[in-house]
Order: structure tokens, then C-alpha cells, then sequence
């Protein structure tokens, strides 16, 4: 028998290599996250044997460090936004989630989504994950009590609200203060076992197997520094994650996100579920896009400052999602950006509290030569700002009249937004196209036979960073990783 060293993710094992099956089920799922909890799920549910393969030695993947928010709505809106006055028309929120996937947005998996997830937020409900069901104002990152309705996105700012009726969509799991993915990991996890899935953990996916028709047979793994060898009868659910903790993968395709120092990522996300969909043919999507975020706020009185680069302009309405803002503070000229506050809102960002203030004084013309910028550009900037936001107004960036006043009170400050002063957070959006009912797709946009993907292994709905919103991936990751499980098991 070979060792675990001879098999790669890039390589694909053939049929002949395979001296015989230690293991075998109708579905193999590789990942025991959100889209592989939710795929064993719905597995079982239809009567498949499902093993799930797991790196780890407990579920949840990178889904358990979340805010536990999931993003659903239409249909009039689910039973939590109904109760507190919103309602949320399916044209809305599928208008909305066109505008978030950007220019390659995905219409079919969007109309789809649009149309089920109030069914999916209430199939949740079902497989016992808790939602208290109270609204909680304002604009958070994540909320730190234990409610469950929030603006989660960029549904107030421009140019989303000129488009779509806005509506708050987050709906976080029940759990005080910032982690609730915890809750809805342990949840669907607990939920998959109860059903049957027999869960491997400790147990990394080196390879797919394929025959000679190049079907997807089954999956080489490792145990106990041991090669194993799993036949799926029907087929292989890759829900491995993306790519953001493999540097090269991450240099190759989205060097910019290297921009930020930190990962959001429980630690496997290698890209190796990716990388074995590429083995056997499959073609990828968004490579290069990711979600970023930045230290911004809490708290909420920053987002009445204004960014500015190093020409002293203005280049982003600072009330839209956070993710938005930190992709346009990265692309700044020469990664050099600050948020100016007057006295009034000045503050420092929980996230960050030891962020750099860059420049103090009096006047912003005190202000403007601390920073070395070009004379009179910042203050220019400024007093534009201030006339017309004292106007009710913000012509060039349209930031709404809930976050818009001047910046008049002295002392004024900058904290420092350029490269290398602020800790960003990332992780990837790029994967394997798939269908929405989870069929991984080759570059002519046919199926593999045997193979299915969902979450970040394959490009769903969130797939441009600019337009995300908290919770889009554990919403897409739980529903498609239900399409993907449920078409595993019905393949023959």
C-alpha cells in the first residue's frame, strides 16, 4: 500500500490504485461544517448511508466562529420580521441579492434562494436551532446580546435602498455576546449524527477516486497516519471550506486580500476541497474575490466621520456594511486612508481600541499638515462636506441623513485606516462552480458525475466582496449545503 504522501488533492486517485474499500456509504460528505451538516441532513432524511469526513476533531469548521447570523427573507418576510412592522417582498430581496453577487451574480441560485428562505429559516427552527425572535435597532457587527433580528448589510445605504424596499434580513442564532455560530454548529452537527451520519473525525480527505469514466467513486483519507479508502455509492459532497489559510493558493489568486493580517477561518481552510474538484476537470469561479473587514465601528457615532486618501478626497459612503468600506480603504493609492471625527463622535474602535490616531489639532488645516497631505486638499474636503451635510445633504457619496452631520466641534482627529496600521480580516469567495442543486460543473458547464459541492468549497452567493452582507454565507451554506446532500442521494 502506498503512504498518505503519494495522494494529493491535485491528483485524482484512479479505480485500479485502490487495493480495496476500508469503508463505504451511498454519500460521502468531506466536511462537517455548515454545507456538510446541512448536506448529511438532508442525506439521511431521504434514507442515504452518509459518512462525513472531518480534519477536525469536533464539527463545525469555520461556521462555529461566526456570528451565527444567517441572511433570509421574501415572501412576505419571515415570522420575526413580520412581528416587528417589516415586510419583505421576494422581488426585494431577490433584487437585493443580485446587487450583493455583483457583476457575476448568479440568477438562478439567487431566485431560488430568494424564493425558499423563509421555508429555510423555518426548517432551521426544525432541526432545533434557537431563535428568540426580538429586533435589536441600530447597526452592529454582530450583536452582543442574544436577539435576532439586525441590519446586517447594506440594505439602508446607497445605492442598495434606491433599488430594493430595505428590510433587516440578519437573523442570529440565540446566544449573548459575539459567537453564536457556536450554537448553530453544535446544533446541526448533533442534528446530522442523531440522524445516522457517521461522522470520521480526525480524518483528512487526501484525493477523490474516480473509475474509468472518470465518475467520482470515492475519497482517499487519512486516519491515524494511515490511507483510507471510502467508496460513495452515489456520490461526494465537497464541503471543505475555502482558501484562505493557504498562502499560495491565496498569493496566486486574491493577493489582495493578503492585505489583511488576519484570517477568519478555524484553521483548515486549505483550499484542499477546491483543489480536488480541479483534479477531476472542475471549473472555478471569483477566484479572486473575498470578504475583508476593518475595525471601524462599534462604535456607531464613527460612521459619521468621513474617509479620505492620501489627495484628501472622500471615496466611500462610511454608513454602508463595513466589508463594503474596507474593500474601498484597501484599494486606496498606496494603501493610505484615515476616518476624520470631530470631538463629538470621536471614539476608538472596539474591535481595535489601540488604533493609531494619526493626527490631532485645533483646526483641520492643524490636522491636514500632521498628515503631510497636499495644501488645502483635506480642508477643501471638509468644508464641502460640512456645508452640504449642514444641508441634509451628500451629493457624491449619498450617505443618508441617519449618519450625515458636520464635522464642526474641535478637537478634530484621524485615525490611521493606511496598510499596516489596522488588523483586517479575510477570507475567500472563489470555489468550484456548481449548480444550485449542488452538481460540481466542468469548463463546458456540465456535470461530473459523482461530484457535488456547497459553502465556500463552491462559489455561491456571496461571490463579490464589496457587496456581502453578515450572514449570506452560513444563509447559502446551510440551504445549498440541503440541495447538495439531497441530489447526492437521489444520484443513481
Amino acid at each position: 500500500m502506498q503512504d498518505d504522501k503519494s495522494y494529493s488533492p491535485a491528483r485524482a486517485c484512479p479505480l485500479a490504485a485502490v487495493p480495496g474499500w476500508d469503508l463505504e456509504a451511498d454519500v460521502v460528505v468531506v466536511g462537517f461544517g455548515a454545507a456538510g451538516a446541512c448536506a448529511a441532513i438532508e442525506a439521511r432524511e431521504v434514507g442515504a448511508d452518509v459518512v462525513v469526513l472531518e480534519v477536525a476533531g469536533v464539527g463545525g469548521g469555520s461556521a462555529s466562529l461566526s456570528g451565527g447570523e444567517v441572511y433570509v427573507g421574501g415572501n412576505g418576510g419571515t415570522d420575526v420580521q413580520r412581528e416587528h412592522g417589516f415586510s419583505d417582498a421576494t422581488e426585494d430581496f431577490q433584487r437585493y441579492l443580485m446587487m450583493a453577487g455583483g457583476p457575476a451574480a448568479d440568477a438562478e441560485r439567487v431566485a431560488i434562494y430568494a424564493d425558499n428562505g423563509v421555508a429555510h429559516f423555518n426548517w432551521l427552527r426544525e432541526q432545533g436551532v434557537p431563535f428568540k425572535g426580538t429586533y435589536l435597532p441600530g447597526k452592529w457587527i454582530e450583536p452582543p446580546t442574544d436577539d435576532t433580528l439586525l441590519w446586517s448589510g447594506n440594505e439602508k445605504s446607497w445605492p442598495y435602498l434606491e433599488q430594493a424596499r430595505p428590510a433587516p434580513r440578519g437573523h442570529t442564532v440565540q446566544f449573548v455576546g459575539w459567537g453564536g455560530g457556536q450554537v448553530l454548529m453544535e446544533t446541526l452537527c448533533s442534528r446530522a449524527e442523531e440522524l445516522g451520519a457517521q461522522v470520521r473525525y480526525d480524518s483528512r480527505a487526501l484525493a477523490l477516486v474516480v473509475d474509468e469514466r472518470q465518475r467520482v467513486v470515492g475519497v482517499v483519507t487519512r486516519e491515524a497516519g494511515t490511507p483510507r479508502f471510502v467508496r460513495a455509492r452515489r456520490g461526494v459532497v465537497l464541503c471543505a471550506g475555502g482558501f484562505i489559510s493557504n498562502t499560495a493558493m491565496v498569493e496566486r489568486f486574491a493577493p489582495a486580500a493578503l492585505d489583511c493580517e488576519l484570517q477568519v477561518s478555524a484553521g483548515n481552510d486549505d483550499g484542499a476541497g477546491i483543489r480536488m474538484g480541479m483534479s477531476v476537470g472542475a471549473a472555478t469561479l471569483n477566484m479572486q474575490e473575498f470578504f475583508a473587514t476593518l475595525p471601524f465601528f462599534p462604535p456607531a457615532s464613527l460612521v459619521k466621520g468621513i474617509f479620505i486618501n492620501e489627495r484628501g478626497q472622500r471615496f466611500v459612503n462610511e454608513d454602508c456594511y463595513h466589508g463594503r468600506v474596507a474593500h474601498h480603504v484597501l484599494r486606496q493609492p498606496n494603501g493610505r486612508a484615515w476616518l476624520l471625527v470631530d470631538n463629538e463622535i470621536f471614539g476608538r474602535p472596539v474591535i481595535q481600541e489601540d488604533i493609531q490616531i494619526a493626527a490631532v489639532g485645533e483646526s483641520w488645516e492643524e490636522v491636514e499638515q500632521e498628515l503631510g497631505l497636499p495644501a488645502g486638499a483635506l480642508v477643501h474636503t471638509v468644508e464641502e462636506f460640512n456645508r452640504l451635510a449642514a444641508q441634509g445633504q451628500d451629493p457624491y457619496f449619498h450617505k443618508t441623513a441617519e449618519w450625515l452631520r458636520s464635522l464642526t466641534e474641535p478637537p478634530f482627529a484621524a485615525l490611521s485606516y493606511c496598510k499596516g496600521d489596522f488588523q483586517g480580516h479575510a477570507f475567500t469567495l472563489g470555489g468550484l462552480a456548481a449548480r444550485p442543486s449542488g452538481e460540481v460543473l466542468d469548463a463546458e458547464a456540465q456535470p461530473i458525475a459523482g461530484l457535488y459541492a456547497a459553502g465556500r468549497t463552491a462559489c455561491g452567493l456571496p461571490r463579490w466582496g464589496e457587496g456581502y452582507s453578515s450572514g449570506l454565507s452560513l444563509g447559502d451554506s446551510t440551504f445549498f449545503g440541503r440541495l447538495a446532500g439531497r441530489s447526492a442521494a437521489a444520484d443513481d
